[in-house]
């Protein structure tokens, strides 16, 4: 199997390259990663400048883009053939609930949506997470079996592994996103020539975070597999927007 590897942590980030070795061992792997850390970057694609690649010694190609660059190219064999398959992460803390509105991580893994087989997400929970080798080993039991498992087309998994040895994993849910809370406001500074600057506040805490969640499941010491559905149309909403719009007239 053909594996393109990335992320959003950065081409030199430890839970790309433990991703890396785990999975060398039984597939033939491609990393193509951002040069530098770009968390949060989402689906953007950078479309007003060229981009350029540089390969490390250890083999792993660095972009100076966004996740989604880096799986656009991959995808497009420019450095090798093109994938059977598409994995992103070890991302560095969790991606829950809304996390995956902004995670560049989630992007990444996205960008391989057109596959045959259903590109996964894996991140593995806490602000200084350690066990990065769980969470590969996570992921290479997931996609041992991977070719029997039928999902709908543009089906993403997004996986969270709690920051614990393999051993104590209490063993998997299947969930459904979480929600947080609103973020706390933008934090005003002003550098030293005294020129006003905003940090962007860190996210909200977890509100809809009961069972049946990934935020429950990673508590309580399980992994928690989300698919993600690409179409984001509200079907449900159909009816009363046309007859709301029939109205209108």
């Amino acid at each position: 199997m053909k594996l393109l590897l990335s992320n959003d942590d950065g081409v030199y980030a430890p839970g790309l390259a433990e991703l890396a070795r785990i999975l060398a061992q039984d597939a033939n792997v491609l990393v193509v990663a951002p040069d530098r850390n770009r968390s949060g970057a989402s689906n953007s694609l950078t479309l007003d400048r060229p981009l350029e690649g540089h390969r490390h010694l250890n083999g792993f190609v660095g972009i100076n883009g966004t996740p989604t660059d880096c799986v656009h190219l991959g995808m497009g064999g420019i450095y090798g053939d093109a994938p059977d398959m598409v994995i992103s992460g070890i991302n560095c803390g969790s991606n829950l609930g809304d996390d995956v509105i902004y995670s560049g991580t989630v992007a990444a893994a996205m960008e391989g949506r057109h596959l045959h087989l259903p590109p996964i997400a894996v991140s593995l929970a806490g602000s200084n997470p350690v066990h990065y080798d769980t969470a590969a080993e996570v992921v290479r039991q997931l996609i041992d079996n991977i070719q029997g498992l039928v999902l709908a087309p543009r089906t993403v998994l997004n996986v969270n592994v709690p920051d614990l040895p393999l051993d104590q994993l209490k063993g998997t849910h299947v969930t459904r996103l979480g929600h947080r809370v609103v973020a706390d406001a933008p934090v005003e500074s002003l550098d030293p020539r005294g020129t006003q600057r905003f940090w962007i506040a860190g996210a909200g805490e977890a509100a809809d975070c009961g069972p049946g969640t990934d935020f429950f499941a990673v508590k309580a010491g399980y992994v928690s597999i989300t698919p993600i559905n690409i179409d984001m149309t509200q079907y449900s909403a159909m009816d009363n927007l046309s007859n709301w719009l029939e109205d209108a007239e």
